[in-house]
């Protein structure tokens, strides 16, 4: 039927952006970690955001999935599938908060920035967003809640939980100054990655508000999918805008390839030299 294989097409997209999800963004972690990037206060914080999207791509994304299959939970099996989707996207929110500040302090006032600014500040940091993530996102989990049992075609009624989450969408301006050419292109780069973040979830939020004030019918199963769809894709193309925009990162992704493949090369060597000597031996 149509709804079924409108579910099929959902749940095969979905798979392809959870795979991309996780590849994509342990390959950030390996590379900036691999490289020593990661010591720097500004790597750290991108390595928050990575690993706040693979969780996407292996957590957030299955429970999608297994919830639109029309799989029976109780009210709060819902409730913390929702708090655990909206910890991830609190994080990715903190992060990027945070990664805007730095690149504003390390433009403006980049001498004080590199005498008060350690990496054991940036892991305070990346810590603090996420205990403060998982704070606010688990409240419900406490009793702050609204449970409304919700009519629907079936005699039995189902259990719904509905939640609205303000993004703010942190910006921040690049100077014209020539000294700091490099730092004013990472966070160009940067700011890419927050007005994609923009992008991808609030079409998602600006349904769920119509739904939420308006009612649940204004807007229909086709639009939440592509909506769900467009906001789970950010974690997967994160990973692509660090490729290409972000040089340090890019070279680290180019030297871990290389490392890769020279060690099959290494391993390879070896067995020619002792092939080519037993020849050797042999015609002896």
């Amino acid at each position: 039927s149509r709804m079924n294989v409108e579910t099929f097409v959902y749940t095969l997209l979905e798979v392809l952006i959870a795979v991309s999800c996780c590849l994509g963004n342990l390959m950030v972690v390996l590379a900036l970690w691999a490289s020593k990037s990661i010591k720097q206060p500004t790597f750290c914080l991108i390595v928050s955001l990575a690993v706040a999207d693979l969780l996407v791509g292996c957590v957030a994304i299955p429970l999608a999935v297994v919830v639109d299959g029309n799989v029976t939970m109780s009210f709060y099996s819902c409730l913390f599938q929702s708090c655990v989707v909206i910890t991830l996207t609190v994080v990715s929110v903190l992060c990027l908060t945070a990664i805007a500040v730095d690149r504003f302090l390390r433009v403006y006032i980049p001498l004080r920035y590199k005498r008060a600014v350690k990496q054991k500040h940036s892991w305070l940091v990346v810590t603090g967003c996420w205990i403060v993530a998982i704070l606010l996102s688990f409240i419900p989990m406490f009793g702050w809640y609204n449970h409304t049992n919700l009519p629907t075609a079936d005699p039995v009624n189902s259990t719904a939980c509905q939640f609205i989450l303000v993004i703010p969408m942190p910006y921040f301006q690049n100077d014209s100054q020539t000294y700091l050419q490099k730092e004013k292109r990472l966070a160009g780069s940067l700011s890419l990655v927050v007005v994609l973040f923009v992008i991808s979830w609030l079409p998602l939020q600006v349904m769920n508000c119509l739904a939420y004030f308006v009612g649940p019918d204004v807007v229909t199963k086709k639009a939440f999918h592509m909506g769900i769809l467009l906001s789970h894709s950010n974690s997967a193309v994160n990973p692509v805008v660090y490729a290409l925009k972000v040089d340090k990162i890019k070279r680290a992704y180019l030297k871990m390839w290389r490392q890769l493949f020279t060690c099959g090369d290494e391993n390879q060597a070896p067995q020619i030299i002792q092939t080519t000597d037993n020849i050797l031996s042999s015609n002896a």
